[in-house]
C-alpha cells in the first residue's frame, strides 16, 4: 500500500489523516473544493482544488491509480441538514455514488475508507450502539451517511467493491504535535467551549432537561488523531471489509466536559442554557469492540488529552 487519495483533505479529519499518512511514508494526494489552510499547505504530495465528484477530479483520481481512497469530503452538520436536506442528499449521497461508480469501473483494486457517522443510529434505545443495530437517523445528515453505508455494502455484494466505513462518535482534539486542529467557528462542543474560553466569550448548553443524570446530552468522544490512525490501519487488508464504530464505549455529558475543561484550562467562559436543538439525541455512545478485535490498541488518547491538545491549538502563537 503506497498511494492514497484523501478527499476533503483541507478539512479537520481529512487534514489530520493526510498528516498521519505522510508521517507513515505514504504517497498522499489531496482533493478539496477549497484551498487547504496555511498550516496544511504542502502536506500532500499533490493537491487538487476541485469538487471530488467533478469530471476533472474523477479523471485525476483514475490517473493516480490509488491503492485506497479515504473519503472524508462531505457536508457534516446535523442542524443545517434539517433546514436544507437537499444539500446533504446531493453533496453526500449523489456525489459519492459517482465516486463509487468510477472506482468499480476503473479502480477495481482500490479500497474505499469512508467517513460515516454515529448519526446513522439516531436515538438509540438499547444503550451503546453496535454495528448490527438498526439505522434510525433523526436528521437528513444521518440519513445521508446511512444511505452511503448501504450503497457501499450493496456495491461490495454486487461488484466486489472493497470498503471500510467508520462511524465516528464526536471527533475532537487536535494534532498532538500542534500542526492541525479545528477551524475558527467550529460547531463541536469542545471546540466551541474552548474557543469561547480563549476569547472570554459565551458558551451555550442546548438543553438541560434531557433524561440523563445531569440533564445534558451524553456523547462518546474520540480524538481526531485516533480517527486518523484508524484510517491508516484500514488501508491494510487485515481489517476486513465492513462497518465499524470508532468510539470509547464511555459517555460524557456536556456538563462533565465543562468541568474537565475547567480543571485543565483553569477558567471558563460565560455559560448559558438554551432550548434543545432538533435532531439531537439524549445519549449516543459506541460499542467499538468490533474494530478493537481486528485493530488492537488503536486509541491512544483520553478525554483529557483531547481537551489539552485542542486548547494547545487554540492558544498557539504563529
Amino acid at each position: 500500500m503506497s498511494v492514497v487519495i484523501v478527499t476533503g483533505s483541507a478539512g479537520y479529519i481529512g487534514g489530520q489523516t493526510a498528516l498521519l499518512l505522510k508521517d507513515a511514508g505514504y504517497e498522499v494526494y489531496g482533493i478539496d473544493r477549497r484551498d487547504p489552510p496555511k498550516h496544511l499547505q504542502g502536506v500532500c504530495d499533490k493537491f487538487l482544488r476541485q469538487d471530488f465528484a467533478s469530471d476533472v477530479a474523477l479523471s485525476w483520481i483514475i490517473g493516480k491509480q490509488p491503492n485506497a481512497i479515504v473519503h472524508c469530503a462531505g457536508t457534516s452538520l446535523v442542524g443545517p441538514s434539517m433546514a436544507d436536506p437537499a444539500e446533504y442528499y446531493n453533496n453526500n449521497v449523489s456525489k459519492t455514488l459517482k465516486l463509487l461508480d468510477v472506482v468499480r469501473r476503473s479502480l477495481p483494486r482500490c479500497r474505499i475508507v469512508f467517513s460515516s457517522s454515529a448519526a446513522t443510529y439516531g436515538e438509540p434505545v438499547l444503550g451503546s450502539c453496535n454495528e448490527v443495530d438498526p439505522g434510525m437517523p433523526v436528521s437528513p445528515y444521518g440519513e445521508s451517511k446511512l444511505m452511503i453505508d448501504m450503497m457501499l455494502e450493496s456495491y461490495r455484494q454486487a461488484y466486489n467493491l472493497d470498503y471500510v466505513s467508520f462511524r465516528y462518535f464526536n471527533a475532537c482534539g487536535a494534532d498532538p504535535r500542534g500542526r492541525h486542529g479545528q477551524e475558527p467557528g467550529a460547531t463541536h462542543v469542545i471546540a466551541k467551549l474552548l474557543e469561547a474560553t480563549r476569547d472570554d466569550g459565551n458558551f451555550k448548553i442546548y438543553g438541560d432537561d434531557y433524561p440523563t443524570a445531569d440533564g445534558t446530552c451524553i456523547r462518546d468522544y474520540v480524538h481526531v488523531d485516533d480517527i486518523a490512525r484508524a484510517h491508516a490501519l484500514a488501508l491494510h487488508h487485515k481489517i476486513p471489509a465492513g462497518i465499524y464504530n470508532l468510539g470509547s464505549n464511555q459517555g460524557t455529558s456536556v456538563k462533565q466536559v465543562i468541568e474537565r475543561a475547567r480543571t485543565i484550562v483553569g477558567k471558563m467562559p460565560n455559560i448559558s442554557t438554551e432550548a434543545r436543538r432538533a435532531g439531537d439525541p439524549a445519549e449516543l455512545t459506541a460499542n467499538p469492540a468490533k474494530f478493537d478485535l481486528v485493530a488492537g490498541a488503536w486509541r491512544h488518547h483520553t478525554l483529557d488529552d483531547m481537551i489539552q491538545h485542542a486548547w494547545n491549538w487554540y492558544v498557539r502563537k504563529n
